[in-house]
């Protein structure tokens, strides 16, 4: 009787062991609450504050991002969706990056996307700039160098279901 007993405190500390590290776990997962697989459509501002493009900022749950852009398929430029990562800095801030593949008749090179982001405290707006770095097609746009061509700025509104 004293063995069984002893079993199943042994099952019940377990138990309170293996539910403890689940709840660790999920409080480290869910860090950016309210964040997970939520989209926004932007307003894009140039340098000066003249108003240069629309788009979509998708923060995908297992921290990668896509970033779509009204201006992707010409007439000015032609380039493909962006695609990358991104990371909570705490206190609604964000890093992200993504790397996007300019396209003939323009000349072929490859671009890198640094995103600072910042959420308003509801999750219903992020702002935040937007730094563009060119590449040639054979060089590594996750290296130094390049040719910074513009920094732009951005205002998102939450798409909600």
């Amino acid at each position: 009787m004293k063995r069984l007993r002893l079993w199943v405190a042994l099952g019940i500390v377990g138990l309170f062991a293996t539910a403890g590290s689940v709840v660790m776990w999920h409080a480290q997962a869910t860090g950016d609450r309210g964040l997970h697989g939520r989209s926004y459509i932007t307003t894009v501002s140039d340098s000066a504050g003249q108003f240069d493009s629309r788009g979509v900022i998708t923060l995908h749950a297992d921290h990668t991002m896509s970033v779509l852009d009204a201006g992707q398929g010409g007439p000015g430029y032609f380039f493909t969706s962006q695609l990358g990562s991104w990371k909570s800095r705490g206190n609604g801030r964000i890093a992200g990056r993504t790397i996007d593949f300019d396209i003939p008749p323009q000349q072929a090179s490859i671009a890198r996307v640094d995103f600072t982001m910042k959420l308003s405290e509801d999750r219903s707006r992020l702002t935040g700039s937007v730094t563009v770095t060119y590449f040639p097609i054979e060089a590594d746009p996750l290296g130094d160098g390049g040719t910074v061509i513009g920094t732009f700025t951005f205002v998102g509104q939450l798409i909600k279901p």
